[in-house]
């Protein structure tokens, strides 16, 4: 199970959640990144905490001022990134470019969409995963996987029936260890989350109550 904390823009310490994130993983085995702010990447990078990069555009070198450049991600850290969240949503065809952008700078990627349709539409575009996430489910502290687990279950089947290469992964409320494992019993591989550990007073604490019942 692969656990990708989004930090957004919380008020947060990007570096002592990393560095959390990171001694958490160490110690339980499971797999655990951290998405900080583009500014933010080297410096979660060099905690040695798995870090992906929240967005990374669909440009390569060039006059794109404000873009987010695929080679600058990765030379600050990145090893993934996060694409068309519901907070930074985007066309096909601009997914489709910021995938090329990932793949030319050897970035993982996991594309967002809000439902099994969305979900098969861009698992044709051949992400390494994919996740639901209900957008009004998001920061509500009320997991997809039980407030509407057969949204869960329909887009594991969905990415199947396009590309069973194609990992699912299962955001919106995720907040404790049991929210994890019922995204695993319903076919989920990997879950986002972002305010159940960048709000928490002892990020350490939430990632470890989070990650007990797989470790």
């Amino acid at each position: 199970m692969f656990v990708l904390v989004n930090l957004k823009a919380y008020p947060c310490d990007p570096v002592e959640i990393a560095t959390a994130a990171r001694d958490v993983s160490e110690s339980s085995g499971v797999r655990i990144a951290v998405a900080p702010q583009a500014a933010h990447l080297e410096r979660v990078a060099d905690t040695g905490v798995e870090t992906w990069a929240q967005h990374v555009s669909p440009v390569g070198h060039g006059s794109h001022t404000g873009s987010t450049l695929a080679e600058a991600a990765a030379e600050a850290g990145a090893t993934g990134t996060l694409l068309n969240h519901s907070e930074n949503r985007l066309k096909l065809a601009t997914i489709d470019a910021s995938l090329d952008a990932a793949e030319r700078t050897d970035l993982e990627t996991v594309v967002c969409a809000n439902n099994p349709e969305q979900i098969a539409a861009v698992a044709a575009l051949g992400p390494d995963a994919v996740a639901v996430e209900p957008p009004e489910l998001i920061g509500t502290g009320t997991p997809v996987s039980k407030a509407d687990p057969d949204v869960v279950r329909d887009a594991v089947d969905a990415a199947a029936a396009v590309d069973d290469s194609v990992d699912v992964f299962c955001g919106a409320g995720i907040s404790t260890g049991d929210d994890l494992v019922a995204a695993e019993d319903l076919g989920s591989t990997g879950v986002l989350l972002a305010s159940g550990v960048a709000k928490a007073d002892d990020p350490k604490a939430a990632l470890e109550d989070l990650v007990e019942p797989l470790a």
